[in-house]
């Protein structure tokens, strides 16, 4: 099987390329598409000219992307638009004709895909730890010597300090019931911690585990899953969206777009910095993928669906957990009630 099929295979995505006019019938001009590619990526250009069935005279045309100016050509000139320092996703595209005294607009859009190929790699086993069946995993980090796990579901959330080679709880902090616990992450002396859906964020002592601050996220977004670089937490939200936040204020100051070079990659879940790299569970896939958090781009792919069979699951108990242990350097992993948790080496 290529690579191709098996990152398809694995992560059952599609392609959506965006293209079409979205304008109100009645406008005069249309960005002319029919020599868009099916499939754009960071090195293309792309050509815009407004088609002019009405056959007015144009005196020049202001493009835009995503609401920014882009440039403007004389008359109907084209204009080259060179992706490069885009944003991998939707690039909403709006042209703007100036004609006769008057002014129309037009808009449409296209989808940029990464322009990496994922690698598909493999992984070795070195130990398997007991884990707790009961808990629904959210978050998994180490922090000094031991290992915290966050869990879900309204009612039953909690994060626990363990001994990740019995799996004992240490200590257990246990969540208001109207909340549901998601991911976690240890930055500057403090966790963070989100909630499922509830806009809400909560800061504790890292020492202590004593809550210190509750915070309201400044997006409309969902809380998944967390992890940081040791200066920024990045946050996903369910979607292909990760997003970057200053821990100091707790305010987000950039995302990235989650692709590979055939589709975007819905539903990023847990989170883990590892080396210079964001690894990812996807929600309700048996797979992690290694991604750039510079630019979204997926860059390998891990298919732990053979962990399945070294565990007592059932199909409802979704992979999710990640965590980078720097003393051993190697990488623990288990999912929501699973009863074991593995520790890893990724083949490169």
């Amino acid at each position: 099987m290529k690579k191709y099929n098996a990152l398809t295979f694995i992560l059952l995505t599609t392609i959506l390329i965006g293209c079409g006019d979205k304008n109100n019938s009645k406008n005069l001009f249309s960005i002319d598409e029919s020599k868009f590619k099916s499939m754009f990526h960071s090195s293309d250009t792309i050509h815009l000219t407004l088609k002019n069935e009405a056959n007015k005279t144009i005196d020049s045309v202001t493009y835009y992307n995503n609401d920014k100016k882009i440039g403007a050509v004389k008359g109907n000139s084209a204009f080259n638009y060179l992706l490069t320092n885009e944003k991998l996703g939707y690039q909403n595209l709006k042209a703007i004709a100036h004609f006769e005294g008057e002014n129309s607009e037009t808009t449409t859009r296209v989808e940029m895909l990464s322009s990496i190929e994922p690698k598909i790699l493999t992984y070795t086993v070195l130990n398997t730890y007991p884990h707790d069946s009961g808990s629904f995993t959210e978050g998994l980090e180490f922090y000094g010597d031991y290992l915290y796990e966050s869990t879900g579901k309204n009612g039953t959330s909690y994060f626990r300090k363990t001994d990740y080679k019995t799996g004992k709880s240490l200590q257990q902090i246990n969540i208001d019931s109207k909340y549901f616990g998601e991911g976690i992450t240890f930055i500057n002396g403090k966790m963070f911690q989100l909630t499922w859906q509830d806009s809400t964020g909560f800061i504790y002592n890292a020492s202590t585990l004593k809550l210190e601050k509750t915070f309201k996220f400044d997006k409309k977004i969902e809380g998944w899953g967390m992890t940081n670089d040791k200066k920024y937490i990045y946050q996903s939200d369910g979607t292909e969206k990760i997003w970057k936040m200053n821990p100091e204020n707790q305010k987000m100051i950039d995302f990235v777009n989650v692709y590979t070079n055939t589709s975007k990659i819905k539903s990023v879940n847990e989170l883990e910095w590892i080396n210079g790299k964001i690894y990812a569970n996807i929600w309700q896939k048996d797979a992690i993928i290694i991604i750039n958090p510079n630019t979204g781009e997926v860059e390998a792919l891990v298919d732990l669906s053979g962990l399945r069979k070294l565990a007592k699951v059932t199909p409802d108990d979704t992979l999710n957990g990640i965590a980078y242990n720097p003393k051993t350097k190697t990488i623990f992993v288990t999912g929501k009630n699973w009863d074991k948790m593995f520790e890893i080496k990724v083949n490169n």
